[in-house]
C-alpha cells in the first residue's frame, strides 16, 4: 500500500479492492484476513454523478411538506380524541374521624394487652397521622386526632396500672 501522506480516497479504495483480490494462504490466520467490501463505492459514486439519480429542491420541498401536513393532521386528530376524554368528577376524599370511637377501633385499644404494646400503637399512630407528616390544610383535624389518641391510649394505660 501507499503510504498514508500520499494516498487520497480513490488510491485507498483501489489498495483496499487488490487486497481483497489477493487469495488466502496456509500462512495467514482468520483473524489477519484482508478486509472485505460488501459493495463497489465507486460505482455508487459513479451512480449518484451520472443524472439517473435526481432529486430537486421542489420535490424535496413538496415531500417535507406532505410529511408536514400528515404530522399536523395526526396531531388535530390525537386532539380531538383527547377533547372526548372525559375524565371523571374528582370526589374529595372523606376527612379522617375526630370521633373517638372511632379512633379507639382505628388503635385497637381494646386488643393491646401491654404498656409495651401500647406505646407501640402510639407510635405507629403518630407516624401516619401527626401534624407534620399530613398535608396542610388538614394540620388542624390531625391535631385533634392526635389528642384523643393520646387521651384513648393514656387511659388505656391507666386501666393496666389499676
Amino acid at each position: 500500500m501507499a503510504s498514508a501522506k500520499n494516498r487520497d480516497f480513490a488510491r485507498l479504495l483501489d489498495d483496499l479492492f487488490q487486497a481483497a483480490a489477493i487469495p488466502e494462504t496456509e500462512d495467514h490466520s482468520e483473524s489477519a484476513t484482508t478486509p472485505t467490501i460488501p459493495f463497489d463505492y465507486l460505482s455508487v459514486v459513479d451512480e449518484l454523478h451520472s443524472g439517473r439519480i435526481r432529486v430537486s429542491g421542489e420535490e424535496a420541498s413538496a415531500e417535507y411538506r406532505a410529511a408536514s401536513t400528515a404530522i399536523e393532521e395526526a396531531l388535530r386528530e390525537m386532539e380531538l380524541r383527547r377533547a372526548e376524554i372525559v375524565p371523571p368528577p374528582l370526589e374529595p376524599a372523606p376527612l379522617p374521624s375526630i370521633d373517638p370511637l372511632d379512633i379507639a377501633r382505628e388503635l385497637e385499644i381494646d386488643r393491646i394487652s401491654s404498656a409495651g404494646d401500647l406505646a407501640r400503637v402510639r407510635r405507629a399512630f403518630a407516624f401516619e397521622n401527626h401534624p407534620d407528616r399530613v398535608a396542610p390544610h388538614l394540620r388542624d383535624r390531625a391535631i385533634l386526632r392526635m389528642q384523643v389518641a393520646n387521651m384513648l391510649i393514656d387511659e388505656a394505660l391507666r386501666r393496666k396500672k389499676s
